[in-house]
């Protein structure tokens, strides 16, 4: 005799939209849609689920990929099972003193991925194939031959096919970056970037003695003429750039305006610094500067935004015309050199694979956590298609310094416009870091209070009553 469903028991399972092609395995996809309704508003605490035959009658799947798929929201501690009553979704565990820090850009820990597993394997693979002495001693700056092979892999999506003699590992892009002002400039010059720019950048050149001057930018970026007049004013030896998904901004520059800033950097004989975090998560991205002009730019790619910040792993690509000597002595100056281990795992993730699989997963990750950014910022044009924070402009009744100190009493953490500014004030603006939050629920809830925050008037106190 065929079950009898209800109106309400169809209604209670409306968020089991079904499978994509690619997504994982489907117990995992499930998982996921248990955790995006949660994340949603669609399902709360103390509904209950629908029963396990009637989810797997929905989704065309067998009664054991239903199985597997209520333990893996279970260990996610999305559901709880209260035995014959059924399976319901659970509290939070922390909901109402959860600290949400939107303020730091890491890539978001994604679903799926077990990091101690990872961890454990990729070790245990480097003890087997190195020597545990040369992990433990001093090194030569720049990485071994093995490095830069690794190197020279892990760049070939952006750059296609680079000598593995240009390629050097560096302790972090912040290295790499103070490394190349200190050899390719001299106290008191100038380097040009955007009004709005990564502010390690400033602070390596503020504490180096170097002056940074800001060119003006519009829809595709910094203006060539703007730029050609700053290195006429300054006699700016240096012009920095992170075109695709630029911190903060998250503006991806259209590759004809990197074609015009190029031959704009070559009449005024300045070398320019391509900083490009986030291209390997940004969907259609141009290609880089570097792979349009390799003799005019210095490439520095970071795996802390796009793997794990704990890596602490970039690779810089010279130009042919720049000799390494002097950008590895000023590297050396400071940090004698990258860590062997985290270098050596590095290497091994690229070579074995595991590298693409957890970007693969912080790429899917990403999308996921921009779909929740979406829901709950009020205008979700100012979410972008890839990356892994927000460019959010807010209403004329909040200042960003005053959003964000309002925010950090609501133990929420965001980065005010100040902070990237170069120069006058030029945004009125916060940057929303999506990948902090240890899960798409604690991501979803820290969102809400924050919109909620938005929605008030920055003079809109109230009195306590007891």
């Amino acid at each position: 005799m065929r079950e009898k469903i209800s109106i309400q028991d169809e209604e209670a399972g409306l968020w089991l939209t079904g499978f994509r092609t690619g997504a994982g395995a489907r117990y995992l996809q499930i998982a996921d849609l248990i955790e995006q309704a949660v994340a949603d508003g669609r399902l709360t605490p103390g509904d209950r689920l629908p029963p396990q035959r009637r989810i797997a009658a929905r989704l065309k799947v067998d009664l054991t990929t239903v199985t597997r798929a209520l333990a893996e929201a279970r260990k996610r501690h999305l559901i709880e099972a209260r035995g014959a009553l059924g399976t319901f979704v659970a509290a939070p565990r922390v909901e109402l003193a959860q600290r949400v820090d939107f303020s730091m850009n890491v890539p978001p820990p994604p679903d799926g991925i077990d990091f101690e597993d990872l961890l454990r394997r990729g070790v245990s693979q480097v003890l087997l194939r190195a020597d545990a002495g040369l992990l433990m001693t001093y090194q030569l700056g720049g990485g071994s031959a093995s490095d830069r092979a690794a190197g020279v892999m892990w760049l070939a999506p952006m750059l296609g096919p680079v000598e593995p003699a240009r390629v050097m590992a560096c302790p972090g892009a912040q290295a790499a970056l103070a490394a190349l002002i200190l050899a390719m400039t001299a106290p008191g010059d100038a380097i040009v970037t955007e009004p709005l720019a990564y502010p390690g950048l400033r602070l390596a050149a503020e504490q180096l003695g170097r002056r940074v001057v800001a060119a003006e930018v519009d829809a595709a970026g910094m203006r060539p003429d703007a730029l050609e007049a700053a290195c006429r004013e300054h006699g700016a030896r240096l012009v920095y750039l992170n075109p695709t998904t630029q911190n903060p901004t998250t503006q991806t520059m259209p590759e004809a305006r990197r074609h015009e800033l190029i031959a704009v950097a070559a009449r005024c004989g300045v070398l320019i610094v391509e900083d490009d975090p986030y291209w390997l998560l940004t969907p259609d991205a141009p290609p880089p500067l570097a792979r349009l002009a390799p003799a005019q730019v210095c490439y520095v790619s970071t795996m802390s935004k796009c793997l794990s910040p704990g890596l602490r792993t970039a690779f810089m690509v010279l130009p042919a015309t720049v000799g390494d000597d002097a950008v590895l002595a000023a590297l050396r100056s400071f940090a004698l050199m990258s860590a062997p281990l985290t270098t050596a795992l590095t290497t091994q993730w690229i070579h074995d694979g595991a590298a693409t699989a957890l970007l693969e997963a912080i790429r899917r990750e990403a999308a996921a956590r921009q779909v929740i950014a979406r829901q709950w910022l009020s205008s979700a044009g100012q979410v972008p298609p890839g990356g892994i924070h927000v460019w959010y402009t807010l209403p004329s009744y909040w200042t960003s310094q005053a959003l964000a100190q309002a925010a950090r009493a609501e133990d929420l953490r965001v980065t005010p416009a100040e902070a990237f500014q170069v120069g006058p004030r030029t945004a009125n603006a916060i940057r929303i870091s999506l990948g902090g939050a240890a899960d798409r629920v604690v991501l979803a809830g820290g969102l809400r209070r924050l919109a909620d925050l938005l929605a008030r008037r920055a003079d809109g106190k109230r009195e306590i009553v007891v």
